[in-house]
């Protein structure tokens, strides 16, 4: 039985090999962290005590807060544009050091990330190849996501897990650089919440959609969990570069601990992107603040702020 409308055959594509693609970011591109000194610290607090000085050195409070408290929680959510600005190797640094408790991020994230680690390198150039007929058709992207998909649906897995652990275990050679398997391997839950037809993977003929769909949903009940902790425990969120799927899912996960008597009444919340959104304002900032927490907006380059807040966090 099929439904009424005629879908697309995806069995006549035509996929490329990786080394074929052009990519714009690779490992060379990535930022090296460098703890901050004790003069990087004295700088940072010589920052101005006005807007954005003010505030950052509000996130940098928190967050130190946060993780001197044995229970509170700090949850990153981000884009796929954090990764493609060579910023991983600084969360990774944030998950050793106790900086970050939790991780969601979108599907795009997923797929840069295993390119990362499997190839050293990621982010195909779009308009060259959507002339070419070929934008988002790399062949071992899609089998090598389609397989740690397939071991997370036997072993009932997550998908940030699943994906994490397939890196790890099949030891890819950039596994250390790898968000995922770094999470995986201290014990830090990725949690990743896709959208169909967003992602390039979704053109693939053997893209499964309910595997995903299953694995993405035990993940944002992974994530309801850490977010009800957030607000029974307290500690900090941290936004950077999602405008809608990440601040739509932090929304939900927040109406499910409030259902179950989390008051968050002792919350930080943290926007950090170029350009201030609707979704991310009211759902990560105002919305939540109403209950008593705190919300900050900084506007600014993620390949610029991130390393900030981690030297002023290392120093």
């Amino acid at each position: 039985m099929t439904g009424k409308y005629k879908e697309s055959d995806f069995s006549g594509i035509r996929t490329i090999p990786f080394v074929e693609r052009t990519s714009k970011v690779s490992l060379n591109d990535y930022g090296k962290p460098i703890k901050g000194s004790s003069g990087f610290r004295e700088w940072f607090d010589s920052l101005p005590d006005q807007l954005a000085g003010s505030r950052i050195k509000e996130i940098v409070k928190s967050m130190e807060e946060a993780r001197s408290s044995e229970n509170q929680e700090i949850i990153w959510m981000i884009g796929a544009h954090v990764i493609k600005c060579g910023l991983p190797l600084y969360l990774i640094e944030m998950m050793k050091n106790g900086l970050m408790t939790s991780l969601a991020v979108n599907g795009a994230c997923a797929i840069h990330d295993i390119e990362i680690a499997f190839f050293g390198k990621t982010s195909e150039d779009v308009a060259e190849n959507l002339k070419k007929g070929i934008f988002g058709f790399t062949e071992e992207t899609a089998a090598l996501l389609a397989e740690a998909v397939d071991d997370g649906v036997v072993e009932g897995l997550g998908l940030g897990e699943a994906i994490g652990r397939y890196i790890s275990r099949k030891k890819a050679p950039n596994r250390d650089k790898s968000l995922f398997a770094s999470a995986y391997e201290h014990d830090i839950p990725v949690t990743v919440h896709i959208a169909i037809g967003t992602d390039i993977i979704n053109q693939h003929p053997s893209y499964d959609g309910s595997a995903w769909g299953g694995l993405s949903y035990r993940d944002f009940r992974i994530f309801c969990g850490r977010v009800e902790s957030l607000g029974l425990e307290g500690g900090t969120v941290i936004n950077a570069g999602s405008a809608v799927i990440l601040p739509e899912v932090f929304l939900k996960a927040f109406s499910v601990a409030r259902n179950k008597g989390a008051s968050f009444s002792r919350i930080t919340t943290c926007n950090l992107d170029m350009v201030q959104h609707y979704r991310p304002g009211e759902n990560v900032l105002n919305r939540p603040a109403s209950f008593g927490g705190r919300s900050i907006a900084i506007t600014g380059h993620h390949e610029i702020l991130i390393p900030i807040l981690y030297s002023a966090l290392m120093s």
